[in-house]
């Protein structure tokens, strides 16, 4: 699919689409558009965490579980930085992420590429979109640039619904559901539960989730439900 053509696909798949169905309808259109194995779709807020809104396949889920848990990754830095991230090297990775890097890696040592676009509108980032391939090198110059005009169109594509994607918290309607009910809603009730119980701030009763969760090796979104449910 050549550059435009993906672009304008993704324009087209929100007309007359409900804002509920966004994330998910244009999270397919890349997936189906990109020579990609996974791709995902984050939301920034004025929370600690990036709220995922869409991932393609598990890949893509432990992609952003990964960085969610260990609140590092490519596609944080994109989001971070304002610009293009590629990870085709997992060794110079580990060195700028070791934690993500030696998470994500656990699971999927098949992936060779991970490509993470911030979403611009404007002067405010919206978030950050990821690819993930198992192609040796990652994404061809051609296809990035595909991709940096596709990212584009989705960032103009959610900004109309970007007001019901942060209030509607208690029922996202977005995939798959219960990760992403983790990192909205759940996650956020944890930290409150972790620091009334150690008497501390909710930063740092996030930042001793995130230890917990690394020393374990679990994902942020099981030790929130073990706090929940206990």
């Amino acid at each position: 699919m050549k550059r435009l053509d993906l672009a304008r696909e993704v324009e087209w798949a929100v007309r007359d689409c409900p804002p509920r169905d966004v994330p998910r309808r244009l999270c397919r259109v890349l997936a189906r558009g990109l020579p990609a194995d996974a791709v995902t779709m984050s939301l920034l807020t004025d929370t600690p965490s990036r709220q995922m809104l869409c991932a393609s396949n598990q890949v893509a889920t432990d992609l952003e579980e990964a960085q969610f848990t260990m609140q590092e990754g490519p596609c944080i830095t994109a989001a971070e930085i304002g610009e293009e991230v590629h990870l085709t090297d997992w060794e110079t990775g580990a060195q700028r992420w070791p934690l993500f890097t030696a998470a994500f890696r656990e699971r999927h040592p098949d992936v060779q590429a991970v490509h993470a676009f911030p979403l611009w509108f404007g002067d405010y980032i919206l978030g950050s979109v990821d690819v993930a391939t198992r192609t040796p090198g990652g994404l061809s110059r051609d296809v990035i640039e595909q991709a940096v005009d596709a990212v584009d169109a989705v960032a103009d594509a959610l900004l109309p619904a970007q007001q019901l994607l942060l209030e509607d918290d208690e029922h996202p309607p977005w995939e798959p559901a219960a990760v992403v009910r983790a990192h909205w809603a759940d996650t956020h009730r944890a930290i409150g539960v972790v620091a009334v119980k150690e008497e501390m701030n909710t930063d740092d009763a996030l930042a001793l989730m995130r230890a917990q969760a690394f020393a374990t090796g679990r994902t942020l979104a099981e030790l929130t439900a073990d706090i929940l449910h206990t």
